[in-house]
């Protein structure tokens, strides 16, 4: 087997504030708001338990990953890898992979938009605000890295606060019960923890 060419040194354009930024608010969708919606009627409770679980899998995953970018820095996505520890075919199939998950996902993503948007304009199309968040994000990722990181900062910032006010607002009306009559008891109340097996 021939050795490939080494590849040209990347120049680096993205601070530290910006990577860990994007990567978190990567991993924040509309799935948190709106999907979580139907699980949780669904599961009840116990999807905690589920989320909890699903979480410390990524986690690791996320490490092993993050493992092999720090040991071999390359310019492309992670199918690199898949492609150098278990063959070209699987290296294939992950690339391809990718691609077909990240154009659901940004369907999914654009459906939400409008779904979101239609409850606080109803008159406006779904379609229509779907169309201006896609030429929005087009125009995003079309800028240079510096400013793309930036502004993908500032947006992953803005997902960020709005999941901790409401984390911290939910804790607080659960707590003290203000006006609602909710509280903690809803977690086993109405089915019970696991209310549908």
């Amino acid at each position: 087997m021939q050795e490939k060419e080494a590849s040209p040194a990347l120049r680096r354009g993205l601070k530290n504030r910006h990577l860990q930024m994007i990567a978190l608010g990567g991993a924040i969708g509309t799935g948190l708001f709106y999907g979580s919606v139907s699980t949780i009627a669904l599961a009840g409770p116990a999807v905690m338990l589920a989320y909890l679980l699903g979480g410390v899998m990524i986690f690791f995953i996320m490490r092993m990953l993050g493992e092999m970018a720090v040991d071999e820095p390359v310019s492309g996505s992670f199918s690199h890898y898949a492609g150098k520890y278990w063959g070209d075919f699987p290296g294939f199939l992950s690339g391809w992979n990718y691609w077909f998950n990240y154009i659901i996902v940004s369907m999914a993503e654009l459906a939400a938009v409008g779904i979101y948007m239609n409850f606080w304009l109803p008159d406006l199309p779904q379609w229509l605000s779907a169309l201006v968040c896609l030429t929005v994000i087009t125009i995003l990722n079309l800028t240079n890295v510096r400013a793309y990181g930036e502004m993908e900062f500032w947006m992953a910032l803005v997902k960020i606060t709005a999941i901790v006010l409401m984390i911290g607002l939910g804790g607080w009306l659960l707590v003290t019960g203000a006006p609602f009559p909710e509280n903690i008891s809803n977690l086993w109340a109405h089915g019970g923890f696991l209310p549908n097996g």
